[in-house]
């Protein structure tokens, strides 16, 4: 049970100034009746009231309302915990309780939120008329409720966070009672200022990292790898700033993709032990992603900068926060999510800094279109004095088809390949760039426009496509609908997708000479299965290469863009050349960042225009020509700043 209060209530006894925990619970204590037994705790952001007598909190004019509004923060009930009925008696009271024909195919309890998930193919059933299955669950068990309906595929990370999560309950709720001290602290004198440092993602692409410094805090915004660079992949966090990481108030994500996330366990295997926020969807692509990363880094004999031991610790200490959701995360900061369009749970980042005196906007990576799996980039902040935006393609030049002419070409080169009797390798990205070439290649074979033929999925593909079935809100509301109702209509589930389990199965799909399309990591021909592919079709010109996404400098597929004829190549430990003569194309409406009129078009949109505009994410010309031109055109202050240099916000 929750509730929210906008940060401007208007009420004028209403502290302005961040309450240390002390001085919350006197607030709360001003407000309950004494003949009320209850606790008050933590959870990070939020409020935490623990009694066992619900009925005077709830309803429109319950307890827990009036709470909320004088304390201006977001207050959650919960039942103590000697209170609560042992997990598996609880799950004997549900599933005695709910109806059969409700289907329950899976339950969740995670004693650090008192919460069971139940996951079921009738959501209508399990919650029962009027919501009275949750209640009586409520009561007689302690446990709150959240019903899901079952997703269509099966995600072995979903489950698997989930379960560690049970695993770890006491102990994820002692740290979030930590973040929770840590955020109410007392604050310390003198007057608000704010910096943000460059750490990495300026004048380049990769490593992503922001340091957000305040009179009060210090918080970091992406930590990401540069994925195309063996000997400096790491943002600079030997910078001053940066050191030493038990400084640091919080981490947060813009997205789970490794340029930005990559090298998050770092900070975990060197001591940082605070919290780091992020979506639901980021949270688990970000364990399959990182999880890959040093699979593929062991396979291929490189030492990586962590291990699983230090992702696991990351997992410990993430705290979900959903889009349009605002929570303190510092004594001086306030974080809400908003949707990014670039990637499932992809976000920009508005940080609310000394109550409103500052508010800074990091797009992250984004999209300023309506694509197959998302809506565009949101653009309504409730203020932003300085943006921090990529400048992937910022560029004058830089101009991409449309979602229609992508799904048009791609039609083309899959009818010239399909014709020769040729296989079309399609190096691709597992989150994202594989979901939306996946939806375009099921209405080709649905439209009846190309005939189907089996479509491989190899790599994290399939897992990818799972998590994202596994959180359809953060889909577009036709993809969502398509995902929940199970008609036949889900483009995630069609026959000709096909994923590959194991080297047996892709050994044989190699040497089979039948028309087909492969899907397979990685998106750079940097490594991954796709590289048994392109290594033993690439020669032949009845096949095709099709690149979807961005080649970063240094990968063999930005070496293929630029004409390369031939390649060598480790085949059997020994280096040989492939020679290219296979059809190659490379699709640019495909991409997840926006291009240049898109940039200019999500800055456009922002009311009323940033202050201040830094541009990273892109090389120095990208930064410099669309700092130069929002300068132009807005009459504002840009910047396009080198890693290390900062930038003082006010």
């Amino acid at each position: 049970m929750r509730h929210v209060v906008n940060d401007d209530c208007g009420l004028p006894w209403v502290k302005k100034m961040q309450m240390t925990y002390k001085q919350l619970k006197d607030e709360i204590a001003k407000i309950i009746p004494r003949n009320i037994e209850y606790t008050v705790d933590l959870e990070a952001g939020n409020i935490a009231i623990i009694t066992s007598q619900m009925g005077p909190f709830t309803g429109s004019d319950g307890l827990i309302g009036k709470i909320a509004r004088r304390i201006k923060r977001k207050i959650v009930l919960r039942t103590p915990i000697d209170n609560m009925m042992p997990i598996d008696d609880a799950k004997d009271f549900i599933e005695a309780l709910i109806p059969e024909d409700a289907d329950i195919s899976e339950m969740y309890f995670d004693g650090c939120y008192r919460e069971v998930t139940i996951q079921c193919q009738n959501p209508g059933k399990a919650i029962g008329r009027k919501g009275e299955n949750n209640k009586k669950i409520r009561d007689e068990t302690g446990w709150s409720v959240k019903v899901e309906r079952t997703p269509p595929l099966f995600s072995k990370t979903v489950h698997d966070i989930r379960m560690y999560r049970q695993s770890f309950a006491e102990e994820r709720r002692k740290l979030l009672k930590d973040f929770g001290l840590n955020i109410h602290r007392p604050t310390r004198p003198g007057s608000s200022w704010a910096r943000v440092t460059a750490l990495g993602s300026y004048r380049e692409v990769g490593r992503a990292c922001h340091y957000v410094t305040t009179n009060e805090s210090r918080i970091m915004i992406d930590v990401g790898v540069n994925i195309a660079s063996d000997t400096d992949p790491m943002p600079f966090f030997n910078a001053p700033e940066a050191l030493p990481l038990e400084k640091l108030d919080a981490v947060v994500l813009t997205h789970s993709h490794l340029d930005h996330a990559g090298m998050l366990p770092v900070l975990f295997k060197y001591g940082y032990r605070g919290p780091v926020y992020c979506t639901p969807p980021t949270r688990d692509l970000m364990l399959l992603l990182q999880t890959d990363y040093l699979k593929v880094g062991g396979a291929e004999g490189k030492r990586s900068a962590y291990d699983m031991e230090d992702i696991r610790m990351c997992m410990k200490h993430v705290v979900d926060v959903d889009w349009d959701s605002t929570t303190d995360i510092a004594p001086d900061v306030k974080l809400t999510f908003s949707n990014a369009g670039h990637i499932l749970g992809s976000s920009a980042v508005h940080l609310n800094i000394a109550d409103g005196k500052h508010n800074i906007v990091f797009s992250g990576d984004q999209k300023y279109e309506k694509s197959w799996l998302f809506d565009a980039a949101n653009t309504r902040f409730p203020r932003v004095e300085t943006l921090v935006i990529e400048s992937t393609y910022g560029a004058s030049g830089d101009y991409q088809p449309s979602r229609q002419e992508a799904n048009q070409e791609l039609q083309d080169i899959v009818s010239r390949t399909l014709m020769r009797g040729g296989k079309m390798i399609c190096p691709v990205f597992a989150v994202g760039r594989s979901q939306e070439v996946m939806i375009a290649i099921d209405e080709l074979f649905r439209s009846g426009a190309v005939k189907p033929v089996p479509v491989w999925l190899d790599g994290m593909i399939q897992e990818a496509t799972a998590i994202h079935a596994s959180h359809p809100n953060y889909l577009t509301k036709s993809l969502s609908k398509s995902l929940l109702k199970d008609d036949g209509e889900n483009p995630f589930t069609s026959e000709w997708f096909r994923p590959v389990k194991g080297r047996e199965l892709r050994e044989s799909i190699i040497m089979d000479t039948s028309p087909c399309i492969v899907l397979a990591t990685s998106g750079m021909l940097n490594g991954g299965p796709v590289m048994e592919y392109f290594k033993n079709w690439a020669h032949e010109e009845r096949n095709s290469l099709c690149f979807v996404g961005y080649q970063a400098e240094g990968t063999l597929g930005r070496r293929l863009q630029k004409g390369f004829g031939e390649v060598p190549m480790l085949i059997n430990g020994k280096t040989e050349i492939v020679k290219i003569g296979c059809e190659m194309v490379t699709i640019d409406g495909f991409s997840g960042h926006s291009d240049r009129r898109q940039l200019l078009d999500f800055v456009d949109r922002i009311n009323p225009t940033p202050k201040n505009i830094i541009c990273h994410h892109g090389d120095y010309q990208k930064c410099n020509e669309l700092g130069l031109t929002l300068r132009e055109r807005y009459n504002c202050m840009t910047f396009a700043p080198s890693n290390l240099e900062t930038v003082r916000l006010f």
